[in-house]
């Protein structure tokens, strides 16, 4: 089925939002927001996690060829353990809608949580991203720019597996963790319940 190209059926310049990283255990959370033209439609573009990794890459380019505007923007960790991974993803949205070259008229929102600093007019959408062009173009913005970002981070870190986990909590990393402890890129604030002593 085609994703929605419009929210709005007003003229309106209607921006994607999207975020990932909430789950990992390492690295920042990312965001992308995404303007793409009036009416525009692009069969490729669909929902990041229904995508390979090499279709997200190659469709980013088009993504970034084809927008009015885009922006992908991260939050370091330190902050995520700061003020909670919720208020650090939403605020990671704000930041990339502010670093757009053009100004939104309508945010629309993957999920069910937001607050606008902006002062723009916003839907949250539950599964946005299998709904709206914007949203999953934003998805798989948000995707690759945060793959990119931990497969650097793995050439410092390379015992946490983070070319292959990109920060989430898989057996790889989790016996890595035991091993050798965390790296400064952890979020400390985070359970991770697969460390928890096993009682008998």
């Amino acid at each position: 089925m085609a994703l929605k190209s419009h929210y709005s059926s007003e003229v309106v310049v209607e921006c994607g939002c999207d975020e990932v990283g909430r789950g990992c255990v390492a690295g920042p959370v990312f965001a992308a927001a995404v303007i793409l033209p009036h009416d525009y439609h692009n069969d490729l573009i669909n929902d990041s996690k229904q995508l390979t990794a090499k279709q997200r890459e190659e469709i980013r380019l088009i993504i970034e060829r084809d927008a009015v505007a885009w922006s992908a923007q991260a939050l370091s960790e330190q902050v995520i353990d700061k003020i909670n991974i919720l208020r650090a993803s939403i605020q990671c949205m704000n930041n990339a809608v502010a670093a757009l070259a053009v100004r939104p008229e309508l945010l629309l929102i993957d999920g069910n949580k937001f607050q606008d600093v902006h002062h723009i007019p916003y839907r949250c959408i539950v599964k946005g991203d299998a709904q709206y062009l914007s949203i999953a173009a934003a998805s798989i913005l948000a995707k690759t720019h945060r793959d990119a970002f931990m497969e650097r981070l793995h050439e410092e870190y390379p015992i946490y597996d983070w070319k292959n986990n990109k920060g989430y909590p898989s057996p790889k990393q989790i016996a890595a963790i035991k091993e050798h402890g965390l790296s400064p890129y952890h979020r400390k604030s985070f359970h991770i319940k697969q460390l928890d002593p096993v009682l008998f």
